[in-house]
């Protein structure tokens, strides 16, 4: 049985966000905030071909979530929901993801737009969003349900 899985990072996420406090909680709330990925050069090569899609998911670490908690209390609530059924950042493995505009890309950097990360988050992985592949229809949206048309307007505080 696998106890420990270690992650090399691949790059960096630089953002304007040098405070969690203040920065959007999702994509929907970073309309228009521009970001830059610097790509450690021993994986620039890997970008090949990837300026062909419009978009792309980021893979991350948070960095500066310190612990976890099963339970939380996520910004879209006032109640505590288990932390699987939320994107809190505090997590038992710290990984976060976002889904983020791909503008250009100049060697081993990676223009993005509509990013919610913080300043300086090291990146584990990119991949293309494929919408044929990655979108699925819903049907129920649990503790959201009625408030996730409202996390554009939320905001980061220091409660992660």
């Amino acid at each position: 049985m696998i106890k420990d899985v270690n992650y090399k990072f691949i790059g960096i996420i630089k953002t304007p966000f040098n405070s969690k406090e203040g920065m959007p909680i999702q994509p929907t709330g970073a309309k228009g905030i521009n970001g830059v990925i610097e790509i450690n050069p021993e994986f620039a090569e890997g970008l090949t071909d990837l300026d062909g899609f419009s978009h792309i998911i980021l893979i991350y670490h948070f960095h500066k979530a310190d612990n976890f908690h099963l339970m939380v209390k996520p910004f879209m609530d006032d109640k505590e929901h288990g932390v699987f059924s939320t994107r809190a950042p505090k997590r038992p493995n710290s990984i976060g993801l976002s889904v983020v505009k791909l503008n250009h890309i100049e060697g081993n950097l990676v223009y993005v737009e509509n990013i919610d990360v913080l300043n300086e988050t090291p990146l584990l992985d990119i991949k293309p969003l494929i919408p044929d592949v990655d979108f699925a229809e819903v049907d129920r949206l649990g503790w959201l349900e009625g408030k996730s048309n409202k996390m554009g307007d939320k905001k980061a505080d220091n409660r992660f």
